[in-house]
């Protein structure tokens, strides 16, 4: 007792002295803020009211001075020589009050107001007073007198439900705090001071006397001179606030989604970039709503960080045609968009060249028969002219040959996130839009691949590839991925994607208007268009050695139009993006991944000997052990050059032997419609028997094992199908057979209309000299 009686004023002290300590509270507001996102240069490109409904945007922004100097002459002009508290304008105050018989006049400095504004303005009491002057005292300590100043620019009320100067300069005159005028920054410098009374959509003649006499109080300290004064003066005080902008609405409320909320988002976009692509969609959306097509959406994105420079989310369609969705992010059907990346895949592991034949022709595949857009068949078509005319069927064989599953696996590990299903819930649809895909991932992957090319030649030796250079777009400054894994290989190698490229730049697309040949002696771009079945869904991703754009236009409630195709309605706005876009840069050729082979012309395919027309071509590595030309062959005369001969009818010495392009029957049937100058086989002369090598005639319909469905007519009897077949001669005569029964016989044109029961069945084909093709199909009776 002795003890604390004698220490009992060191005590108290100490006690009031950690309490002076401890009394404000680390964070002195807990006020909700709005979502604010910018460019990367920070400009304002949208922002979200706060919780509470107010305009409050987070802190962190430098002041400006001419607000700064406004401000502190008007609220507190020895603001940087007090600590907190200035005890002249107290005593000045306390004068007024005194006289008037109740409280006028405050005498708070900034500091006292930041700490009145974190009590939320309680009722104005001596009391309170000696608690804002505490206080005020421990910020001093605490803070810097910048740390202050910004405390009381975010957390002021301006008016109505705009609290910060950052949320007032852009509500009252539209435009960044750093932009103001000295009329604007005295404007606001009084607003807080009675902003419930006082602010722009009322009293505007007592605001516009509050902000002159300020102005005339600035010009007499020295802040600018007379001239500055009258044009200030001239200034009108605003009137309506002014909406705040939304130039990219949808990735705002994207980063909401990924957890930045309240936060200030420093975003990848430009706004010069951003603004363009939004006039580029809302011009074409004028032309596309007139064919009910209500919805677009553009990505644009650099290849070398993945950063995202424009995100047009959706036209400006009203919310009657679901403007508010975000069509970047939704699943939408891939229709003919990921062709490209099987056409790499293909080359990579030298399973085609680029110009191998393909079949086109009528396929059924375990019930799935693809259908060109055109409804037209060519027979065979060159790989790489398949996938710019975007062709179907041989897409689907090429798929067959690669493996879906393979497929499947590389489409996930180059980015593709929306595969939720097993691989054999795709089959062989995936590569014809049987899977979804979003605008995000699919540019992304495009952009990923020209990255992966780009990059191939940023590290010496035989690890030049990285695996991380397939990533997902990025919409952050803060967002980037290192490449510090380097391998030999990667998903796809350079030279396939390089080859890829080189196909996909090919303007010419046919049943395109010219217009596009203009294009291309200004720009190099690799680009490719995708349209879903119905109708519903039009792609075009197109990608240089610096951009990669994606657009996708549509209806966001999936209804489809005619006309609604990649390459009429998106391709137009791809290239109008690309036009916006500086430099032209393309791809250096990844010499040591690729070899110079001779091919045949015709075939597209490794020349061999029996080739006629042979040409140099560039292929990966890989396709060194592709698979020599199957399709010329030696054919053996007769010394005329009439009829096909052989051994067993015609002696060697009077036959000749030639190289001749022979093709399936089926593909044959087609191809020669389109191709003119292929020349068929010659007959078989009488005598000579039909060599086993050489196919003479072939189903086009049904394919082996085909499962038909016929439907029961109105009268419950079972309907008819229509076979057809072909035959290398084109006046022979085939004889069909259903089960071993004679049912009739084509001479020419090969079609028979058959009705049989449901059931497994074989048809036998026979022909004139006693040729016969055999081949099993199922039929299901449909109800």
């Amino acid at each position: 007792m002795e003890f604390l009686k004698r220490y009992r004023y060191f005590l108290i002290f100490g006690f009031l002295l950690i309490s002076y300590y401890f009394c404000l509270p680390p964070k002195l507001f807990h006020d909700s803020y709005s979502t604010v996102l910018e460019d990367r240069d920070g400009k304002l490109l949208g922002a979200t009211i706060a919780d509470d409904g107010q305009w409050r945007f987070p802190e962190g922004n430098p002041i400006p001075e001419k607000f700064k100097a406004a401000i502190i002459l008007f609220e507190d002009k020895r603001f940087n020589q007090h600590r907190g508290v200035d005890l002249r304008s107290l005593a000045r105050a306390t004068q007024q009050n005194w006289n008037a018989g109740k409280i006028v006049s405050g005498g708070s400095t900034i500091t006292m107001q930041v700490i009145r504004l974190t009590r939320s303005n309680k009722s104005r009491t001596f009391f309170e007073k000696f608690i804002e002057i505490v206080l005020a005292t421990r910020l001093e300590l605490r803070s810097s007198k910048d740390e202050i100043l910004s405390l009381y620019a975010a957390h002021a009320p301006f008016g109505g439900n705009v609290v910060g100067i950052e949320s007032a300069c852009w509500r009252y005159f539209g435009r960044d705090a750093a932009e103001l005028s000295w009329s604007e920054a005295a404007l606001l410098a009084v607003l807080p001071n009675n902003p419930s009374l006082i602010h722009p959509g009322k009293n505007r003649a007592k605001l516009k006397q509050k902000r002159d006499r300020l102005l005339q109080r600035m010009m007499e300290a020295g802040n600018f001179d007379q001239l500055t004064l009258e044009l200030s003066v001239s200034e009108d005080i605003p009137e309506n606030p002014i909406a705040l902008p939304r130039t990219a609405s949808h990735l705002l409320m994207l980063a909401i989604k990924d957890g930045l909320v309240q936060t200030r988002i420093r975003s990848s976009l430009l706004t010069s970039m951003q603004e363009r692509t939004n006039q580029i969609i809302a011009d074409h959306h004028q032309s596309l709503k007139g064919n009910q097509v209500f919805n677009a959406a553009a990505l644009v994105m650099e290849v070398k960080t993945g950063r995202v420079l424009a995100y047009t989310g959706n036209a400006q369609a009203g919310r009657d045609h679901d403007d508010q969705v975000d069509i970047i992010q939704s699943k939408r059907s891939t229709g003919s968009i990921l062709k490209p990346f099987l056409f790499a895949a293909m080359l990579d592991e030298g399973k085609i060249l680029p110009r191998t034949l393909q079949p086109d022709i009528p396929t059924l595949i375990s019930g799935f028969s693809p259908r060109n857009f055109s409804k037209q068949f060519d027979g065979a078509v060159a790989a790489d002219q398949a996938l710019i005319r975007s062709l179907n069927i041989p897409a689907v064989h090429e798929l067959r040959d690669y493996r879906y599953e393979k497929f499947y696996e590389l489409l996930k590990g180059v980015g593709i996130s929306t595969l939720t299903q097993a691989p054999d819930h795709y089959g062989l649809s995936l590569i014809l839009g049987g899977a979804e895909g979003t605008l995000w991932d699919i540019t992304g992957v495009y952009a990923s691949m020209a990255r992966t090319l780009q990059s191939y030649f940023d590290a010496p030796g035989k690890n030049r590839y990285d695996k991380s250079d397939f990533h997902p777009p990025f919409y952050l400054m803060t967002d980037s991925v290192a490449r510090n894994n380097p391998e030999e290989s990667s998903w796809l190698s350079a030279g396939s994607l390089y080859l890829t490229m080189n196909v996909l730049k090919e303007l010419y697309r046919p049943g395109e208007e010219t217009g596009w040949q203009h294009f291309n002696s200004t720009k190099k771009i690799a680009w490719k268009t995708g349209t879903s079945h119905g109708l519903r869904d039009g792609w075009a991703v197109g990608v240089n050695g610096d951009y990669a754009v994606g657009v996708w236009v549509g209806n966001a409630d999936g209804e489809g139009r005619p006309g609604l195709t990649g390459t009429e309605s998106a391709a137009p706005i791809l290239f109008d993006i690309f036009s916006q876009l500086p430099g032209n840069t393309w791809f250096q050729e990844p010499a040591q991944e690729l070899v110079e082979i001779q091919i045949c012309t015709r075939s597209g395919m490794r020349a061999n000997e029996w080739c006629m027309e042979i040409e140099a071509m560039k292929v990966t590595k890989a396709g060194l052990q592709s698979t020599p030309c199957r399709y010329h062959q030696p054919v053996h005369l007769s010394l005329d050059g009439m009829y096909r001969v052989h051994s067993d009818c015609e002696s060697i010495n009077t036959m000749k032997t030639v190289s001749w392009f022979v093709l399936p029957p089926v593909q044959e049937y087609y191809y020669k419609t389109k191709n003119l100058s292929y020349r068929i086989l010659p007959p078989l002369r009488s005598d000579c028997a039909n060599p086993a090598s050489v196919a003479t005639m072939d189903l086009v319909y049904p394919r082996p094992q085909a499962r038909i469905f016929i439907p029961i007519e109105l009268d419950g009897q079972t309907g008819s199908t229509l076979f057809e077949a072909t035959h290398r001669q084109s006046h022979a005569t085939i004889y069909w057979h259903l089960d071993g029964a004679y049912i009739g016989s084509t001479t020419g044109s090969h079609r028979m209309a058959i009705a049989p029961v449901p059931g497994m069945h074989m048809i036998t084909l026979i022909d004139e000299a006693g040729t016969i093709l055999e081949q099993g199909f199922t039929v299901f009776a449909r109800k």
